[in-house]
Order: C-alpha cells, then sequence, then structure tokens
C-alpha cells in the first residue's frame, strides 16, 4: 500500500511517499481501507521532532482519517462495507490501517469520506474544550481565536450545534469569510478584539475563551472574559508560549484551563467513544456541521504542511489516499 513516511527530522520535506506492507491486524482489530486523512498541526511539528511525542524514524505521520471497513471482529459494532471514521495512532497517512474498535466512529450517510477525515482531532478536541475543561453551561458565549483554522472552524460548529453563541476572531477577509460560513454568530478582526468584544456583550465580556494560537494576545483574552469566565488554551500556532500574571485571576475570579485532548485519552482510551455518542446524534440532524476540507493528493504532503506552516489554510487540510 502507498504511505508518506517522514524519514527526517528536517520538517515537512522530509517526507517522502513509499509503498510499505499493509498492516497485520490483531485479532481484536478492525481494518479500514482508507479514503482520506487529516493534516494537523502536530503533524507539522513531528517533522522537527517539535511535538510532545517524538517518533522513531521512519514513521507514518497522521492521526485520523476515513474510509470503509474491510473486516471487524465478532461484537464490535461494526461490519463489513461500513463507512466510519477512525484515530489511528500509529499513523494515517497510509491507505490501509488496523485499530482498536473504541477509535472507530459510525458515520451518518450524509456525511462524505473527505469531510470525516478531518473530523476527529479537531472536533473531539473542540467538545472536550468546551464540556470537560470550560465546562459550558447553556446561553454562554464563546471566542474562538484562529477562527478560521482547522481547530477554530471545528470550534464554530460544534459551539453552535450545542447552542452556544460564538465571537470568532480572524485576520483577513477570506478567513472571515470563513468563520461566517461556518456559524460564527459574530466575526470580528485580531486587531483591538478586546474592544469589539466588550461592545458586542454590552461590557460584560465572554464566557469562554478558546485559544490555538497564543501569542501576545492572551493578556487581551483574559481582558475579555465575564467575571467566573475560562479561558482555554488549545495550543501555539502563533508561535509563542504567553505567560499569565496570575493576578489577573482574582480580578474576575476568572480561569485558565489547558486542553491537552490527546493527554487525557492517553489516560482515558474509551473517552472519545463516548464523545461521538454525544456528537453523532448532532452530526446525523444536521445540528452539527463538518464543513469539506482544502484535498492534497498523497504525494503532496509536504506541501499540505506547508500550507499549515505559512498560516495560509483555511479549514481543514486532508490528503486523498485513493
Amino acid at each position: 500500500m502507498q504511505a508518506a513516511h517522514l524519514t527526517e527530522n528536517i520538517g515537512p520535506d522530509g517526507i517522502h511517499t513509499v509503498d510499505i506492507p499493509e498492516p497485520t491486524p490483531g485479532p481484536d482489530h478492525v481494518v479500514v481501507d482508507l479514503h482520506a486523512a487529516g493534516v494537523s498541526f502536530p503533524d507539522l511539528l513531528q517533522t522537527s521532532a517539535g511535538y510532545q511525542v517524538v517518533r522513531p524514524l521512519p514513521c507514518v505521520l497522521g492521526s485520523e482519517g476515513a474510509g470503509i471497513v474491510r473486516s471487524a471482529p465478532a461484537g464490535s459494532g461494526f461490519t463489513p462495507g461500513q463507512r466510519v471514521a477512525v484515530l489511528a495512532h500509529g499513523g494515517a497517512w497510509q491507505q490501509t490501517v488496523a485499530v482498536d474498535p473504541r477509535s472507530v466512529f459510525a458515520l451518518p450517510d450524509h456525511v462524505s469520506l473527505t469531510a470525516a477525515a478531518g473530523m476527529p482531532l479537531n472536533y473531539l478536541t473542540a467538545h472536550f474544550a468546551l464540556d470537560e475543561r470550560a465546562r459550558y453551561r447553556p446561553g454562554e458565549t464563546v471566542l474562538v481565536h484562529g477562527a478560521a483554522g482547522g481547530v477554530g472552524v471545528a470550534a464554530l460548529n460544534v459551539a453552535a450545534a450545542l447552542g452556544l453563541e460564538t465571537i470568532a476572531v480572524v485576520s483577513t477577509d477570506d478567513k472571515a469569510e470563513v468563520a461566517g460560513a461556518n456559524g460564527a454568530t459574530h466575526v470580528i478582526r485580531v486587531d483591538g478584539f478586546k474592544d469589539r468584544v466588550l461592545e458586542l456583550t454590552g461590557g460584560r465580556g465572554v464566557d469562554i475563551v478558546l485559544d490555538p494560537v497564543g501569542g501576545d494576545r492572551f493578556t487581551d483574552s483574559l481582558r475579555s472574559l465575564a467575571p467566573g469566565g475560562r479561558a482555554v488554551v488549545l495550543g501555539f500556532t502563533g508561535g509563542e508560549i504567553p505567560i499569565v500574571k496570575v493576578n489577573r485571576l482574582l480580578l474576575k475570579n476568572i480561569s485558565v484551563v489547558g486542553a491537552g485532548w490527546g493527554e487525557h485519552i492517553r489516560m482515558l482510551p474509551e473517552y472519545p467513544a463516548e464523545q461521538w455518542n454525544t456528537l453523532e446524534p448532532l452530526l446525523r440532524s444536521g445540528a452539527l456541521r463538518v464543513p469539506e476540507p482544502t484535498v492534497y493528493p498523497l504525494t503532496e504532503a509536504a506541501d499540505a504542511l506547508n500550507s499549515l506552516a505559512t498560516r495560509s489554510a483555511t479549514g481543514k487540510v486532508a490528503l486523498s489516499l485513493r
């Protein structure tokens, strides 16, 4: 089968398309022929050994995809021919994977395999951030930074499906269009966002900030919170890791929490399936939307990653595997 191998930790140029043997499944594995795989910021970090998990080389990158079940053990809940999304911790940038049934998620017929390929990582992260870490309550308002990126788009759609109002923060007109098309209640520019947030909320501020960007905007994010608000740290695509002066937390009884979904599921591998049980009915009803990603062929995996590195990508990026 074809796969994209990372052979050197030199950035995206260290990725090469190769032919490798198909995986040998264990008796409890579901075998899935993938049609597409998601591309995420952790994949970019891994190409330069900059992620918290450094894998031995060569390795197959990617951790999510979607395709058709080839075989499944009795009692797994899956059958050959079924359309599914998967989490593939051993690498998803390959045509076939063998995975634990707890990492396989049944898809409604109306969700395409290319859209579903980029869903598990970002949508389950967004749900984890809102539900488990921010402990959202009905009627709250969420500020989403990087709202036109993969995590941002997922956060807007998950929040909308949960009945939350959102304020999307973007940097360009094109990104504003993406955020508006993905359920944002309001779309504002990053320059002067704090003042605009306070204006939109009548001076109160937002209940939750979701921030996958980091950098120097974080202080103003804290200033944008309402009393009792929660700022959720999702990552640092902007490069710099901000420092919090904790006296700010006392002024309005606000909180700063981390949302390390990957670490959470390492301790609780059954958790993604529990999340899917919550999100799948919303997906099936149409309340939860999953837009089509920007798709690159497997042979252009390096270009797909470079679109994340330059922050030129909007929405989700995926690789076509067949």
